[in-house]
């Protein structure tokens, strides 16, 4: 591989970021849905802050397309980096974070989230020869799944604590040989800002040679912008592919972010340290798919194995619609890992398949903006008090099996035009 030292410092880079922002992206919805018990005002925030990118994500795949994807990743870090540890600052002045500055951190965090992978996707196609471009998809998804893995288990300590060193991780109880006190938030975000640092450090290292030749369109946002769409309306095919195949990763965002705490406060009536281990079990399952899904379908169409693992998700959604088990709510949390993991994978070379690299981050923004403003809605509807009763959250499970059936009925029917 040409930049494999380029391709590494990235991914060393992207472990000890996503460690951290892992942890606080555990922690703010957990604060939000069962410390504070502000449910539907997070649910709208939630849903202010996502439709609020979808302007962002316009904007970002232009910016991906015109410069340099190196000078984004610092950039970002550095914005990310100041206004986390200002917040971690001002929580160990006064003792505490307000609601509204913990929302500004996962306003920036989702942001960040935002341009962070369409820009690290395209920075992987533009660093690597195409050979090379399933090799690479699948190391993103293990380096994130396993940072996700850690930042999982530190998240289950660090949110509950231990008592006498003794904490339920993955279900099973284990003990420490020390104890460790619950993390306040702005301890968390202290850690959070602190990665950021360190990640800027190791991006000023990266050295690359292009794998090819981009071609920067050099006018206006809005013209940019259109050049995307247009080439969308003159691929139909990819097009539809590129919205109908994001189904599961349009609900997970939604079931990680706002569902999970309620299930497991509500329903399944356990803690953070069960919401945690739900996490880790996420990303084992993804890890998996991360290694062996390629060799798992390589006698398979890649769009006939998405449609086959987003059938899987809709009975695992099902699944835990009707039944209160934690050892069921595990395996569906290992299942969509594996499901959702080996969905991106997929999809991604897919499209790094049949999209070229210069209108990859165009292409990106218009399938993340329709993903965008189909979660708002979404999160919408189930921000309504009634989902927040009891167990009445587990009907949002259904209906997001009912919004993946949607998708993949017409993916289905135009398999023959992909193969």
């Amino acid at each position: 591989m040409k930049n494999r030292q380029a391709l590494t410092l990235l991914l060393i880079a992207n472990i000890i970021s996503g460690f951290a922002q892992g942890i606080s992206m555990l922690a703010i919805p957990w604060y939000f849905t069962t410390v504070t018990k502000q449910t539907t005002l997070y649910g709208w925030l939630y849903a202010i802050i996502t439709l609020g990118t979808v302007f962002w994500s316009l904007y970002t795949g232009t910016l991906i397309d015109k410069y340099s994807r190196k000078k984004i990743f610092i950039l970002i870090n550095v914005c990310g980096g100041v206004i986390v540890n200002g917040v971690a600052l001002y929580g160990f002045y006064h003792g505490m974070v307000p609601a509204l500055m913990v929302g500004l951190v996962f306003a920036v965090t989702v942001f960040i989230y935002n341009i962070h992978y369409p820009a690290l996707y395209a920075f992987g196609q533009e660093i690597t020869e195409k050979v090379n471009y399933g090799k690479t998809n699948a190391l993103f998804e293990i380096q994130g799944q396993a940072t996700t893995i850690l930042g999982g288990a530190a998240g289950s300590i660090l949110l509950s604590g231990t008592e006498n060193g003794n904490i339920n991780l993955l279900g099973f109880q284990t003990h420490l040989p020390f104890d460790v006190q619950k993390w306040e938030l702005h301890e968390i975000f202290l850690l959070d800002g602190i990665t950021y640092a360190i990640s800027i450090l190791l991006l000023l290292f990266i050295k690359y040679t292009p794998t090819s030749e981009r071609h920067i369109h050099e006018g206006s946002v809005y013209e940019r912008i259109r050049l995307g769409i247009r080439y969308l309306k003159e691929n139909p095919t990819i097009f539809w592919f590129g919205n109908l195949s994001y189904s599961i990763f349009v609900f997970l965002l939604i079931e990680v972010h706002f569902l999970l705490p309620l299930y497991i406060s509500n329903h399944l009536e356990a803690g953070a340290d069960t919401y945690a281990s739900a996490d880790i079990y996420y990303a084992i399952g993804a890890l998996l798919a991360g290694v062996g899904i390629r060799n798992m379908f390589r006698n398979t169409s890649p769009v006939k194995a998405i449609i086959i693992l987003m059938w899987i998700t809709v009975a695992g959604l099902l699944l835990v619609s009707f039944t209160k088990s934690l050892v069921l709510f595990f395996l569906f949390s290992f299942i969509i890992g594996i499901t959702n993991a080996g969905t991106r994978v997929l999809r991604v070379t897919y499209l790094f398949n049949n999209i070229p690299n210069t209108y990859m981050g165009r292409a990106g923004s218009v399938f993340q903006v329709i993903n965008i403003l189909v979660r708002s809605a979404l999160i919408g509807v189930f921000s309504i008090p009634f989902f927040a009763e009891g167990s009445n959250v587990t009907w949002t499970f259904f209906i997001g099996a009912l919004f993946i059936v949607l998708s993949v009925i017409p993916l289905q029917m135009k398999l023959k035009q992909y193969e």
